[in-house]
């Protein structure tokens, strides 16, 4: 129910609002900015490991080390608050040799037929095919395969060190540490590194540990835009009627519209021991729509959270802050608190839990003077279960239940929740197919709207993502990779036993994100 303010409110509030994303968007420019000055150090550093790598090069006299990829124009990496690290691509040779037992062997130079990853199932001892196909996918900006790759060939030829110092190479691009020292400690003891090649690498081995240095905190910033195109964003019924007070009445027409939306997030991380991590992260974000702008809306929240594992349990606990002020609707405030697990039974399933508690309020007024109506407890579970059929293909379905206490009793609810997603991480894109059933039964009659039923009703919701690289489409634009394109498709069914809530809705989303970390 809408609950419309004074005229002077909302002209004042609409001069405000109108103000954020200027605001919004100023600020991130800042944050891009910065985050240039920060990552200043980290440049150099980069330059002078691939310098190492350059050197290894020009110092070999056995191979000449031509498997190495060449220095790329810059080596950064990413890392986002949900964990996710944005490589750059590496540049790619042509025709490039290698040593394997005594046998000379030419990587060939990148063609337009990709070789696939079933080709690889199909062959995986096959020495020239893994190693064009670890070339593709580091080109691709793909390192996790071109290092899974690497690491099996390793297996193959254990006491071959020409692999590991390709496999080293990548690491480095890739800025992985850890896995790097852990390579060079294997070269450093093979008998076939010529002096000079055990120089470099400890050179390397300095180097890579200088840049490990821990960090106390670890801070960073997303930035997001956002535009959605909807075609009843007003939930108008299919017959275009509505139930008020057990008569039927015109419900109006659907409503196109356009929603723009702008969102910053800043987020802090400390590791605490080997096996936790505590978390701040402050988000604000603003929505717009072109015609219904009496939904526009400003948010801000706050959260908290501590990651630890107890025995193969992953556990993060999490408080919630958040308050959305709505153009035309009253102020709204909640909490959340809960706690969710996770834990891996082996390489292809994984299981999840969860439990929330939320305490909604809305800001009582004299214009609003129903917002407390609403002000609501809740409390939910769920559960999810995850299965990896390969390096590409992997599903994901979960379960969940959830129930609300109003204030005032018909707006008492219970929602069960389905869903089912299958994702597709190509090298090219990222895709994923989802759908979800909700049913909510009320356990209340409103009288308002018909005395001789109580609510229930259940949404279909069938959607399609895409998410790729922006710089594969534009490349000029972002030349690192690192600004994501995410367009999705979104489908809606209602089915409900009261006409007001039997509606479908359709929309189509397309954003553009990015992630910095702040102190590399």
């Amino acid at each position: 129910m809408k609950r419309k303010n004074k005229k002077k409110q909302r002209k004042k509030f609409v001069k405000y609002n109108s103000n954020f994303p200027v605001a919004l968007i100023g600020l991130s420019a800042l944050i891009l900015f910065s985050s240039i000055l920060v990552f200043s150090p980290s440049i150099a550093l980069s330059k002078k490991s691939n310098k190492f790598s350059e050197e290894f090069l020009k110092t070999s006299t056995k191979t000449k080390k031509e498997i190495l990829i060449e220095k790329p124009k810059r080596n950064l990496s990413e890392i986002n608050s949900l964990g996710i690290t944005e490589l750059l691509l590496a540049e790619e040779t042509n025709g490039s040799k290698i040593i394997i037992n005594g046998e000379e062997k030419v990587i060939p130079a990148p063609t337009d037929k990709n070789i696939t990853y079933m080709q690889i199932l199909q062959n995986p001892n096959d020495l020239d095919l893994n190693l064009k196909y670890a070339q593709q996918q580091g080109k691709m900006g793909n390192y996790k395969q071109t290092i899974a790759t690497l690491e099996r060939l390793g297996m193959l030829y254990p006491d071959n060190v020409e692999i590991r110092l390709y496999l080293l190479s990548v690491l480095v691009q890739a800025d992985s540490p850890d896995k790097a020292l852990t390579i060079i400690g294997e070269i450093k003891g093979s008998e076939d590194l010529t002096p000079d090649d055990l120089q470099t690498v400890q050179e390397l081995e300095e180097e890579i540990k200088s840049r490990k240095g821990p960090k106390l905190w670890n801070f960073y910033a997303d930035i997001g835009l956002g535009a959605i195109q909807s075609n009843n964003v007003n939930s108008v019924s299919r017959t275009k009627l509505q139930s008020s007070s057990d008569e039927l009445i015109a419900f109006g027409s659907p409503r196109h519209d356009r929603t723009y939306s702008e969102s910053l997030g800043l987020t802090a991380t400390r590791s605490i021991g080997e096996s936790s991590s505590f978390m701040i992260n402050l988000s604000a974000s603003d929505s717009a729509q072109v015609t219904e702008t009496t939904d526009d809306f400003e948010s801000y929240g706050l959260t908290l959270s501590f990651d630890t594992s107890i025995g193969n349990q992953s556990l993060s606990p999490y408080y919630m802050l958040s308050k959305t002020d709505y153009q035309d609707d009253a102020t709204s405030f909640s909490m959340m608190a809960g706690i969710g697990g996770f834990f891996s039974l082996n390489d292809q399933n994984a299981f999840s839990y969860g439990y929330s508690y939320s305490d909604s309020k809305n800001n009582q007024n004299s214009t609003d003077d129903t917002a407390r109506e609403t002000n609501s407890i809740g409390h939910g579970v769920t559960l999810g279960h995850d299965f990896t059929f390969d390096e590409i293909i992997s599903s994901s379905i979960g379960l969940g239940y959830s129930i609300s206490e109003a204030e005032v009793g018909t707006n008492d609810f219970e929602t069960y929740d389905f869903s089912l997603r299958v994702n597709f991480a190509y090298p090219w894109a990222y895709i994923s197919v989802g759908r979800a059933l909700s049913f909510n039964d009320y356990m209340h009659i409103d009288t308002s709207i018909n005395s001789n039923r109580i609510r229930s009703d259940y949404t279909d919701t069938y959607d399609l993502m895409v998410t790729k690289a922006l710089g594969d489409l534009i490349p000029f634009l972002d030349r690192s990779k690192s600004i994501f394109l995410n367009v999705a498709y979104e489908k809606v069914f209602s089915e409900a036993n009261i006409i007001n809530y039997d509606y479908e809705a359709e929309s189509l989303s397309f954003s553009l994100s990015k992630s910095f970390h702040l102190n590399k």
